[in-house]
């Protein structure tokens, strides 16, 4: 005798859950949150960290933050600095909608973000002469879109601890994302990115009680006769 089932079964791409890892070369989901890094002089980490970021006025893609996921890229700045004056600030980037800038003279290299993209991305070896390194490099519009969670790399131990201190004091404080910590949904075990409720409801055939942010969830048919339903994905880079 045979065993029918309702239900669904997502592939998650990973983009739901903070500072995903990708190579370079990966390219990642709209809307997804991914660890990036970036390069500075001691002084401009502890304002960084204590105020946040600002946009810089000007750039090879216009305003904006510059980060990469290539950490060697981020040591190398600030390019004129001493090696001793040098820390790279590891990030939690929420991207938005991205668009891909990888021709030289490409006619949306600077206005990207007046025409509804959060970031640009120059993906590594695409030739372009703006970056003769061949290094992946993104620039994000808003800088509320950028936040610090650890330090990668620092001249010393000293200079790390102090940098380190900044960021968990600034993670208690009210605008730092401190307060009560957001638990994780007793359902499909995630946390939102702004720590909102989830969306819960019964399973329209056997009457489970699901989140909508579920993987997966089968059920007999034979117990209600209905169908549950589910969504999920996400736009690659254009």
């Amino acid at each position: 005798m045979s065993i029918q089932f309702s239900g669904w079964e997502v592939q998650d791409d990973g983009a739901s859950f903070p500072g995903v890892e990708l190579e370079p070369s990966q390219k990642p989901q709209n809307q997804g949150v991914y660890t990036m890094y970036h390069g500075t002089s001691v002084t401009s980490a502890r304002q960084i960290i204590t105020s946040g970021f600002k946009q810089s006025s000007s750039g090879m893609l216009g305003k904006g933050v510059y980060v990469s996921r290539n950490i060697k890229k981020a040591a190398n700045y600030p390019h004129a600095s001493n090696p001793s004056d040098r820390v790279v600030l590891e990030l939690h980037v929420r991207v938005g909608r991205v668009k891909r800038i990888d021709t030289n003279d490409h006619p949306m290299q600077y206005t990207w973000s007046s025409q509804g993209y959060d970031t640009a991305w120059v993906p590594p070896k695409c030739g372009l002469r703006a970056v003769p390194s061949g290094l992946e490099e993104d620039c994000v519009f808003d800088p509320k879109r950028v936040k610090v969670v650890n330090i990668a790399k620092a001249p010393n131990a000293a200079v790390e601890k102090e940098l380190q201190q900044l960021i968990s004091k600034k993670s208690k404080s009210p605008e730092g994302g401190g307060g009560p910590a957001v638990e994780a949904c007793s359902l499909c075990k995630r946390k939102t990115q702004q720590g909102s409720a989830h969306v819960k409801q019964r399973c329209w055939s056997c009457g489970e009680r699901i989140c909508i942010l579920m993987s997966k969830h089968f059920c007999r048919a034979g117990a209600g006769g209905g169908e549950g339903e589910g969504a999920g994905g996400g736009g690659s880079f254009p």
